[in-house]
């Protein structure tokens, strides 16, 4: 694909970096250091200019674009820039990447054509809405096509695996020593921080999970949030959405400011101006069932998770906004969330992996996808044979038929209509899993 991304700012720097492997990639940015720091170390068309000057895509006039994506911090600028580049340019599909989620309540995207909005700023207080009804769980994944969902959770003690598991539950893999693991029959001991994935019907996953985690509270009913900007506001919102009470927490005491108008008041909004330390004793911090460092430094978070621990606060989450410190966190014990940025990248990659009757998603910090493929009423696949691809001990196929699991590398199936194909696989596996998906 011919593909334009508006913005070199670290979205559109990733997606530069993940895309130009397979597609023709041009990057627009005012910043010419950026753009040169792209063009080092990836194969793509630099040019510069602003985005919300037509001028800037006279370059690419008279020129087809299968997709333009504007990514940069501005919601104005990504919105305007759709506009300009499809009056210069054929442009056949078009994502937009929004920081304010009052857009969505709009028709805004429709009347401009654009095709996907994506609001990571919602999409990461949602995480932490999901995890507040999965108090034992590490993250939870739903899926498009059926109601089974993708959970993860901290092995609390070392432990064999003698569960019983119903025939619409799978274990998909361990995460140990910063490696993902794809479970097989020979995997019966499990270790203490162990993170373990589980597929299959949330109920009974639900109720696995105190034999599992017994360290996590039960129920959240008080939270400790770190960060008074949009994130932190955002998080804090979505807590008290849920009944939960929330104390905020920001050393700028404008940003308290702010906060506390931007929450009318509904949660109690802390200076720590010289540190959090005797906040823990002096406002009762310590009675929280959970903390939540939702600033946009990682350090910063980590720092805070482990201060909150040492309070005696069991389940601790962090924003990662680098991908770097994704390792750093799970070994600390610490929930990870994606950041903003990382959600709005990993989103619009999938969107762009995915169609109608494809979905991938990525799990385990990106060390692992999982893949889905929908059997529709008119596919030429219904009553065949389902042929396997070489088969490796790091993938896992299964047919989701009727709220059942069906382990296809053990029994033979004859696809049937409303059939889900689901393939769990390492990264590395991703090039060959998408090939075999695609020609069957």
């Amino acid at each position: 694909m011919n593909i334009i991304i508006a913005g070199a700012g670290r979205v559109g720097y990733n997606l530069a970096r993940a895309l130009s492997t397979h597609h023709n990639v041009t990057v627009i940015d005012r910043n010419l250091e950026a753009l040169l720091r792209l063009q080092e170390s990836i194969d793509i068309l630099p040019i510069h200019g602003d985005i919300e000057d037509p001028e800037t895509y006279n370059k690419l006039i008279d020129k087809e674009s299968d997709l333009f994506i504007a990514v940069t911090d501005l919601d104005e600028a990504n919105l305007l820039s759709t506009l300009i580049a499809d009056d210069a340019i054929d442009i056949k599909r078009r994502f937009i990447r929004l920081k304010n989620p009052q857009f969505e309540k709009t028709n805004i995207s429709i009347r401009l054509g654009i095709d996907e909005s994506f609001y990571p700023l919602k999409l990461t207080s949602q995480t932490v809405t999901t995890l507040l009804r999965y108090p034992r769980a590490n993250n939870v994944k739903r899926f498009e096509y059926t109601d089974f969902k993708l959970i993860s959770v901290h092995i609390s003690k070392d432990m064999v695996m003698n569960l019983e598991l119903s025939p619409n539950i799978i274990i998909v893999g361990v995460e140990r020593n910063k490696k993902f693991i794809i479970y097989n029959e020979t995997m019966d001991i499990f270790k203490k921080n162990d993170l373990l994935y589980l597929f299959g019907d949330e109920t009974e996953i639900r109720s696995l999970c105190p034999k599992l985690d017994n360290e996590s509270p039960l129920k959240i009913e008080r939270c400790i949030v770190f960060g008074a900007k949009e994130l932190g506001i955002n998080t804090a919102k979505a807590l008290l959405d849920e009944g939960v009470e929330v104390k905020l927490i920001e050393k700028s005491v404008e940003l308290c400011h702010i906060a506390d108008e931007a929450l009318k008041g509904e949660a109690m909004t802390l200076n720590c101006k010289y540190g959090t330390a005797t906040l823990f004793e002096e406002e009762g911090l310590s009675h929280a069932d959970m903390a939540i460092a939702a600033t946009e430094d990682d350090e910063y978070n980590i720092v805070k998770c482990l201060e909150a621990r040492e309070h005696g606060i069991q389940k601790v989450m962090a924003v990662n906004n680098d991908i770097e410190y994704y390792n750093v966190m799970h070994s600390l014990g610490i929930v990870v969330v994606r950041g903003p940025k990382i959600n709005a990248f990993n989103a619009i990659v999938e969107k762009i992996n995915s169609s109608r009757v494809l979905i991938e998603r990525k799990f385990c910090g990106g060390k692992a996808e999982v893949y889905m493929r929908k059997i529709f009423p008119n596919s030429h696949l219904i009553g065949n044979k389902l042929k396997l691809p070489k088969y490796k001990n790091d993938t896992m196929i299964y047919v989701i038929r009727q709220n059942l699991l069906i382990d296809a590398k053990n029994e033979t199936v004859i696809i049937e209509e409303d059939d889900i194909l689901t393939i769990f696989t390492l990264k590395e596996n991703v090039e060959d899993i998408q090939k075999w998906i695609n020609e069957l």
